[in-house]
């Protein structure tokens, strides 16, 4: 279905440099006849090292339900073209196209930093999302182990946390979240979007397959770690229709809670989208973005606090009342215990070995 298949970056999501609304020029190849058009290379990851002063951030939407997020890692190499962290990349000088899964910031300092967090005196416990951005188990993650760290002091000062992933990495860290689930100190949201593997393939290309997804929920299960789904997000045209397959198959799988969201295509989002899109799924193309349109009252993109997740108007009712006939049906008397909040420990001085 891609017209020219040797100019498609196979094992990325986003097929161009979406350029930074921050930046007044950008890299071209420059041609005889006058016309540029963006330099694009064969994409290489490249990973840098960043000493940020803080690492705990608050969420400002209320549609999250933690309060405080913790992001490991900027940018990530599973590719998911939908994602819309993409745009946060323009801060860094890169762009939320290619750049987003190729040019990667690592912050090793975060577990110090979220110790010293954690030690404030100001600090009152909350669950802290890990992470609220980007994957925390995305590749790089295997060889870095910042997550594993800080998982690590959260079992030491005994505090609640969340995690999403899509990436079976998690299962490495078996042994740190039994600790917290001990104390219900955790939940783990595992994300998935489609069942169809050629689907996923193209658009979330350097993530795990369906079936290691559904695999990781009967293995948290079965260690006693409290996990759920998160259908996310909900694309019509593409994906809508695998709701109840998606929430059966993960309840199936030891799922005890189940969450979603309908896409949007907030800033460059629009562009590296339809461009994805055009070039995978050229039949589907007008349907697919005037269907995501009506979701957010006639625009891709929307940011409106409540409405922004579950799109508002006829389509976007009856996405949400499939999602919720399912939960019911295949989620009955299922639920994930509450974070408790009352075995923290803070400590006294700065000595976790950082």
């Amino acid at each position: 279905m891609i017209d020219r298949e040797s100019e498609y970056f196979k094992g990325r999501g986003a097929q161009i440099q979406s350029g930074n609304r921050f930046l007044a020029n950008r890299i071209v190849a420059e041609h005889m006849e006058g016309i540029d058009e963006p330099l694009l290379l064969s994409p290489k990851t490249e990973v840098r090292i960043e000493h940020p002063k803080t690492i705990v951030n608050p969420i400002s939407s209320p549609n999250i339900g933690l309060s405080f997020s913790l992001n490991p890692y900027q940018g990530c190499e599973h590719g998911c073209i939908y994602c819309y962290a993409r745009n946060s990349h323009e801060y860094y000088g890169y762009t939320a196209g290619l750049d987003f899964e190729t040019k990667l910031m690592a912050k090793p300092d975060a577990p110090r930093l979220l110790e010293k967090k954690l030690l404030s005196k100001n600090w009152k416990v909350t669950p802290i999302s890990l992470s609220g951005n980007t994957d925390c188990y995305q590749p790089l993650e295997k060889e870095m182990k910042i997550t594993r760290e800080l998982l690590k002091v959260f079992v030491h000062y005994r505090h609640p946390v969340g995690l999403i992933t899509k990436n079976s990495l998690i299962l490495r860290d078996l042994d740190l979240l039994q600790d917290l689930a001990s104390d219900n100190l955790v939940q783990v949201y595992i994300s998935i979007t489609t069942l169809n593997e050629d689907l996923r393939r193209k658009m979330e290309p350097r993530t795990a397959s369906a079936i290691k997804r559904l695999k990781i929920l009967e293995a948290l299960d079965k260690a006693g770690i409290p996990a759920a789904v998160m259908s996310a997000p909900i694309i019509p045209g593409l994906n809508h229709h695998e709701i109840p397959a998606i929430l059966k198959a993960a309840a199936d799988h030891g799922a005890k809670g189940a969450g979603m969201t309908v896409v949007r295509l907030n800033g460059k989002l629009k562009e590296i989208f339809s461009d994805w899109l055009h070039k995978n799924f050229p039949d589907r193309f007008h349907k697919v973005m005037n269907q995501i349109a009506e979701l957010h009252g006639g625009k891709v993109q929307d940011n409106q606090f409540g409405r922004r997740m579950k799109g508002e108007g006829v389509l976007a009712e009856s996405i949400n009342q499939l999602y919720k006939h399912s939960k019911k049906k295949y989620f009955q008397g299922k639920t994930l215990p509450e974070f408790n909040l009352k075995a923290f420990r803070k400590g006294g001085n700065l000595s976790f070995g950082f």
